[in-house]
């Protein structure tokens, strides 16, 4: 059942991703077209903006595909990481193109601006991008409020394992809160006569995918580098071992996120004193199997024998979350 959920999981937030990729596309295209016609450089922006999410949601696609490759010798534990590493790759692509270009072809608009022409195109184009941004955004949106329980939606990101499903709702809110900059320094600039607006109004759009950027390149990173599992997991893992025969108690857990789905765990157990080497392969057998069951996404486990002092001692030099 557990596995159902979490190749479930894995499903939806492919879903999302190619929810995502189609409406980047419609959306790209019909943005340039009103560029080109109109001449806006927040038009652009937005066109660029657009094309960026495309290729964002290639290379994300592109990493559910290298993450789901088996293990090999080399890589014992698999590619899951893969997954972590294009997310970090689409967060610096979104700050560094997406962000730079918007960002430069404002200034460009604000030295030499350039009057507007075929505003009528333009506005047809924003709002056929905000039906197509805002069924994306929907459908994210959905997929990500069905993750996060009762958390709010802050704590579900910063807990999350699986940056894809926050990465793309992101990516939408970005883009919608773009495409109403988009409209209002079009709108200003044609009223006012001053086209130095629309490029002001790209700046502004280059800073909003800056900001969004950074924040995902902080949550990526986090679970790049090595993160753990959530606490619910590690005290679920201590509270299966406690409950198994043959341990006397277990002192904690320590957990790697290596992706979504996949987990890397070490537990430091006491056993009973009088227990011989078969019957702690037999507990430690039993224990494995119950963990399994409740949490297949621990693809492998490791038990540490160690005392309790011994194991406070590893405590104080970091690394070991305590049971509770």
């Amino acid at each position: 059942m557990a596995r159902s959920r979490s190749q479930g999981n894995a499903a939806t937030s492919k879903r999302v991703v190619h929810v995502a990729l189609a409406g980047n596309v419609l959306v790209a295209v019909t943005k340039f077209v009103a560029a080109g016609l109109s001449g806006s450089a927040s038009m652009l922006s937005e066109g660029v903006h657009s094309a960026i999410d495309c290729s964002n949601e290639l290379l994300l696609l592109y990493g559910y595909r290298r993450a789901s490759r088996p293990p090999d010798p080399v890589h014992p534990f698999g590619y899951g990481r893969e997954i972590y590493f294009w997310s970090f790759v689409v967060a610096l692509l979104l700050l560094t193109l997406g962000a730079g270009l918007s960002i430069y072809e404002g200034v460009r608009q604000i030295r030499q601006p350039q009057s507007l022409s075929d505003l009528t195109v333009s506005y047809i184009v924003l709002a056929a991008s905000a039906v197509f941004e805002g069924a994306s955004w929907l459908t994210a949106l959905r997929a990500f409020r069905a993750k996060k329980g009762d958390c709010s939606y802050w704590e579900a990101v910063r807990e999350s394992k699986d940056p894809p499903s926050f990465m793309v709702l992101f990516e939408d809110s970005a883009a919608l809160i773009g495409l109403v900059i988009a409209a209002a320094g079009i709108t200003a600039a044609d009223r006012f006569a001053m086209p130095i607006l629309d490029g002001v109004a790209s700046v502004m759009i280059g800073v909003l995918l800056g900001v969004a950027a950074l924040l995902l390149v902080r949550e990526t990173k986090e679970l790049l580098i090595g993160e753990r599992a959530s606490p619910r997991i590690n005290d679920s893992l201590v509270a299966l071992a406690r409950e198994q025969p043959g341990i006397e108690d277990a002192n904690g857990a320590v957990t790697v996120q290596l992706a979504p789905d996949q987990i890397v765990a070490t537990l430091s157990l006491e056993f009973e004193d009088e227990l011989h080497t078969p019957q702690i392969e037999q507990s430690v057998q039993s224990l494995e199997h119950r963990i399994r069951e409740r949490h297949p996404e621990v693809v492998a486990l490791f038990v540490k024998p160690q005392t309790r002092r011994t194991f406070e001692q590893a405590l104080a030099r970091g690394g070991i979350r305590k049971a509770r």
